[in-house]
């Protein structure tokens, strides 16, 4: 004989007989229930992490991890920075001047947030290198007062590569003429494109550190310096390390100050989602319940019969639990394919909606980014097949005890 016995008879109860057409239908519905939870949970899953990630590509190829400042300026900042990259999970820092500034070109006036930098140390702590889109960051050399332009900026200026504009800065310089605004001649030695969302492209501008300096009259000094990590979630706990090892007339701040409220939201709406979806997948485990009830009800002669055969009411349980585990099982495992598969080709599919609808469901303006990314994650490709597959066995158990407390004479009397 077939061992063991209620897996044999659980994969045979989950063929259709003549007589059951209805329980198999009811139980085919389970499992197409199961199946949409699980791609459902699994693509919007895979789109949520799509956003987190642009939105951290975005932020990041700006923002610092961690920033090191000083009330008066930042001087000496060579021997701090020999410092700081000793620590723990610092991979690189580099000197910046910061403050802003207004634009200048035939009569177009801007505010822009001005920022000298270091090409070469730079490249080391953002990617502002990589997202330039004409010229170079290299460009920017000591004395040659160019200025790199976020696109946007650029665009509202009327400027290009090569075209010259004017810096004015709220410093003030007093002469003959009385008290004028610093100002200075710079040369678009080129442009870059962060992405839409955080205003980079439409206020930033770039100069070099020895030329800001000059601008904004600090001398030697720098407005501070920014940090790298390896992994930017360390930045609090070492944000308290360095302020408890630096005097006291040192700022340190990292990105969770600016954007973990952000990111905490974000955190927080996948989550509510995952909960949401996992309804979905609930009410098919709940519909898994009824027709397994059902199975019971029907099978109450054969129940009987393989009591009395000397089967106990383990084991009546387990060809149960086997049946409706089989059908949990085979619907997470195709919900799992078909979510895999969906999102890694959600973006392409929805580009092609977009077409055939001839507009634009996306806006980069609302959602800072105009396509719709997605972002599989194994982690939680095996969390919803996990809790899939638990909650479809935990659906057998009570239409289990039930047909293990079928008893066989009262079974058996209108037989």
């Amino acid at each position: 004989m077939f061992k063991p016995l209620p897996l044999f008879i659980g994969l045979r109860y989950t063929r259709a007989k003549k007589r059951n057409h209805f329980i198999s239908f009811i139980s085919l519905m389970s499992m197409l229930g199961i199946i949409l939870g699980v791609m459902v949970l699994i693509t919007v899953l895979s789109v949520m992490n799509g956003f987190d990630y642009q939105i951290k590509q975005r932020i990041f190829a700006m923002a610092s991890h961690v920033s090191i400042t000083e009330y008066q300026g930042l001087g000496q900042w060579q021997r701090l920075a020999k410092k700081v990259d000793k620590l723990p999970h610092v991979l690189a820092s580099a000197p910046y001047v910061t403050g802003q500034a207004m634009i200048t070109h035939e009569g177009l006036v801007r505010t822009a947030l001005i920022t000298g930098v270091s090409p070469s140390l730079e490249k080391k702590v953002s990617l502002i290198a990589e997202k330039m889109v004409k010229g170079k960051l290299s460009a920017l050399t000591p004395g040659s007062f160019g200025i790199v332009l976020g696109n946007k900026l650029a665009a509202s200026l009327g400027v290009t590569v090569g075209d010259k504009l004017i810096v004015a800065t709220p410093n003030v310089s007093v002469g003959v003429l009385g008290v004028m605004p610093v100002y200075r001649q710079f040369k678009v030695v080129g442009l870059f494109h962060v992405g839409n969302g955080f205003c980079f492209d439409s206020q930033l501008a770039f100069i070099n550190l020895r030329d800001a300096s000059r601008l904004y009259r600090l001398g030697h000094k720098v407005t501070g310096l920014r940090l790298k990590l390896d992994d930017l979630y360390q930045a609090p706990a070492l944000t308290i390390k360095l302020l408890q090892s630096l005097p006291e007339d040192y700022v340190v701040s990292n990105w969770t100050q600016q954007y973990g409220s952000l990111f905490k939201a974000i955190g927080m709406e996948k989550t509510m989602m995952f909960l949401m979806l996992m309804l979905i997948i609930a009410v098919a485990a709940f519909n898994l319940v009824s027709s397994l009830v059902m199975t019971v009800t029907d099978k109450q002669s054969d129940i009987a019969i393989l009591r009395t055969f000397g089967a106990t009411p383990r084991t009546i349980m387990g060809i149960f639990m086997v049946q409706g585990t089989v059908i949990g099982l085979v619907g997470t495992v195709i919900g799992v394919i078909a979510g895999v598969l969906l999102s890694l080709n959600v973006t392409d599919l929805f580009a092609l909606l977009e077409q055939v609808l001839h507009r634009q469901l996306l806006s980069s303006s609302v959602y800072y980014v105009n396509f719709l990314p997605s972002r599989l994650s194994l982690m939680d490709v095996v969390h919803v097949g996990i809790l899939s597959l638990l909650l479809s066995v935990v659906a057998t158990i009570y239409p289990a005890y039930r047909a293990s407390r079928t008893e066989p004479a009262q079974a058996l009397r209108y037989e």
